[in-house]
């Protein structure tokens, strides 16, 4: 047990980090989201925002057993899904009149979410494997939400320069969508998995 300490402080205090960063963006790109009426950004600020909560409930159960670990593995790839559920609403009022947001807000705020992402992925990456299922899904979404930041500010410069409409926006937020219920399809097979191991 003492061996292992080192290593559940060093993961307590960067899952502790990573959430407070998702918290403090969360605010940002909703705001953006908001002002300019981009799909994508709502849809990632909404991402921001259970990462957040995700990564509070790792840090309450890392000291858990890896029964009830697991389960929580298995609680969490419901969550995963909220955020897309949330941008299929939103693409639906959108996709009724597709207004393109403003492209240089849309990437900036891209931009500045995909920092924060690829900073939270590098803290995460050495403990993407340590207390199974929990870690995997932190680690995931992040690396996840890396990819969708770049395609948010794609679809910025596409709207900017290329075609003025709302629809690569749109087309970004589905992705968006999907990618999470990709991410809550994987962390639940790793849960699943996780549980069979540790039961009698």
């Amino acid at each position: 047990m003492t061996e292992h300490a080192p290593t559940d402080t060093g993961l307590h205090r960067v899952v502790k980090w990573v959430a407070l960063l998702n918290l403090g963006y969360f605010g940002v790109e909703f705001a953006v989201a908001l002002s300019i009426g981009s799909v994508s950004l709502f849809a990632d600020s909404v991402d921001f925002l259970e990462d957040a909560s995700v990564n509070l409930l790792i840090v309450m159960a890392l000291g858990w057993t890896a029964r009830n670990r697991a389960r929580l593995g298995m609680a969490l790839a419901g969550i995963l899904l909220v955020p897309g559920l949330a941008t299929l609403w939103t693409a639906w009022d959108k996709i009724m009149a597709p207004v393109a947001p403003a492209p240089l807000a849309l990437s900036l705020a891209g931009l500045g979410a995909l920092v924060v992402n690829f900073s939270c992925a590098v803290m995460l990456v050495r403990y993407r494997h340590h207390s199974g299922s929990l870690t995997r899904a932190a680690f995931l979404s992040a690396r996840n939400d890396a990819f969708a930041n770049i395609a948010i500010i794609a679809a910025g410069l596409v709207s900017a320069f290329l075609w003025r409409s709302g629809w690569p926006d749109i087309v970004v937020g589905l992705g968006i969508a999907a990618m999470n219920a990709d991410a809550a399809r994987q962390v639940w097979q790793a849960a699943r998995a996780e549980h069979r191991t540790v039961e009698p």
